[in-house]
């Protein structure tokens, strides 16, 4: 793997693991002096892997520069602990630790660090947001467009999260049982909007960004090897994530387009990944809770089988109807019309669709564009049109100029 794109993998896969051992050394009081240790960690890389080549173990190089860091700044805040802040005296007074970055530090870490950035203290957007900045690495336009806001919000927003937890002095401990369960829902969210930008990115011009998907589904099994996070919830969510990473080798031609589902090669669908999906949805369904990842896990599990079949899209219909009530979304309302159109057609579906009003939505414009066709070419023409407009990647751009192309025109 070259340098350029070797360091943005590893940013991914290793930031957030230093950033965790990093605030957990620390204290959750200087969360900002582990994000700029961790930065500086990757800064270095970039400027010594150039001109010095790529080490042979350019993890555990990452490792031992993010140490030698942590022992440097607790020299200088010794040598100087009359000018910086006072709160500081006591951790340089004591003996320094080593920098634990083994592998099961880093799993605790990280676990410990989700619950304590998901904390009810700060509101629940700026702790997913926070957790989606320190945990996954996400950069700010990226949060910015999970939250549908902008880049000046998201960073006021985080740096009240950041001064609230400070200010409370929160650990970085697991929760005790009592507390897991409000607590875990945030968790959740994170890592479904993680794999969510992962299968389809709207950040970068690229519609599938693999190592997020990858991610998302490692910290979700951290969660599985915790009893007292082993929950139905969970298993829902990582039966979800199983299913549709299952379609990723599918999801790209060579020139990186997006194929959408009716067109893939279901030859190259993952049959291990679909069947530990299956594994995890039946462990779900355990106990009687019934969350939002059991039935959009479920529907996904429908998608496994290609073939159209009546029973197929009524089963997608009603599962739809119950996330709805369950739990709105604009995507879910969306999807669950395009169900609709497959079970009675698109001059049913079509009201349905129109009442959602999504004008600045590219996916509600496409969903038009598809159910206009062979009903009004016009209409269909500038939906798709619109949707163009809207779209922000390369690849979705193609897909749809594609479906404009091949739109009779009478």
């Amino acid at each position: 793997m070259q340098q350029q794109e070797l360091i943005p993998h590893l940013f991914r896969t290793e930031f957030s693991k230093i950033s965790a051992v990093l605030c957990k050394h620390f204290g959750i009081e200087h969360i900002e002096l582990a994000e700029d240790i961790a930065s500086e960690t990757f800064l270095l890389a970039m400027e010594t892997w150039s001109y010095k080549g790529i080490p042979e173990n350019p993890t555990a190089w990452l490792y031992v520069v993010a140490k030698n860091k942590a022992k440097n700044y607790f020299a200088r805040a010794h040598m100087f602990r009359e000018k910086i802040m006072p709160e500081l005296k006591q951790t340089t007074d004591a003996p320094v630790a080593e920098l634990d970055l083994s592998d099961q530090n880093i799993s605790d870490s990280l676990l410990q660090m989700l619950f304590a950035v998901c904390h009810p203290v700060i509101p629940a957007e700026a702790q997913i947001g926070l957790a989606l900045r320190i945990l996954c690495g996400f950069g700010i336009d990226e949060i910015a467009n999970a939250f549908l806001s902008n880049k000046e919000t998201i960073n006021k927003r985080l740096f009240r999260a950041r001064e609230k937890l400070r200010t409370e002095k929160i650990a970085i401990e697991m929760p005790g049982t009592a507390e897991i369960p409000q607590r875990l829902n945030a968790v959740l969210t994170t890592l479904y909007l993680l794999y969510n930008e992962g299968y389809y990115s709207e950040s970068q011009d690229t519609v599938v960004r693999e190592e997020l998907c990858i991610e998302a589904i490692r910290l979700t099994k951290l969660l599985l090897n915790n009893p007292l996070t082993n929950t139905p919830a969970v298993n829902a969510l990582m039966a979800l994530m199983c299913f549709h990473a299952s379609r990723l080798p599918a999801r790209k031609d060579e020139n990186g387009a997006l194929i959408l589902y009716q067109d893939q090669d279901e030859s190259l669908w993952n049959k291990e990944l679909i069947s530990e999906g299956a594994y995890y949805l039946h462990a779900a369904s355990q106990g009687n809770t019934l969350s939002r990842y059991h039935l959009e896990a479920t529907i996904a599990w429908w998608h496994t089988i290609k073939e159209d079949t009546p029973e197929k899209w009524d089963n997608i219909l009603q599962l739809y109807n119950r996330l709805l009530q369950l739990e709105y979304s604009p995507v879910a309302a969306l999807n669950r019309t395009f169900a609709l159109s497959k079970v009675k057609g698109n001059a049913a579906a079509l009201p349905e669709a129109e009442k959602l009003g999504l004008s600045g939505n590219p996916y509600y414009h496409t969903l038009l564009g598809e159910l206009y066709q062979g009903i009004d070419n016009q209409q269909a023409m500038q939906h798709l049109q619109q949707a163009l407009q809207l779209s922000k990647t390369q690849p979705e751009k193609q897909t749809i100029q594609q479906k404009i192309d091949h739109l009779p025109i009478t």
